[in-house]
């Protein structure tokens, strides 16, 4: 009986082992998983700000072209 609770023990220590580096598996791969996540935020962030900077850039044109236009048909109009 002594031996059998001496081998259920090893067994228990043997998978508390295995349990433990299994969890330390695990934590290394949450750690690559968000540095992936990070990095791909990066890549996603980074064309999306350029996006919207010519997306503003156009917008401000416009408004430009759109300002000149009315002060044009303005002078035109009270001139003559």
């Amino acid at each position: 009986m002594v031996a059998l609770d001496q081998k259920v023990e090893r067994l228990r220590d043997q998978l508390s082992g295995r349990v433990d580096s299994l969890g330390t598996r695990v934590d290394h791969l949450d750690q690559k998983v968000d540095r992936f996540r990070e990095e791909l935020s990066g890549r996603i962030d980074a064309p999306h700000q350029k996006v919207w900077r010519q997306f503003a850039w156009i917008v401000r044109i416009r408004i430009t072209v759109l300002v000149n236009l009315v002060g044009v048909l303005a002078a035109a109009l009270f001139r003559g």
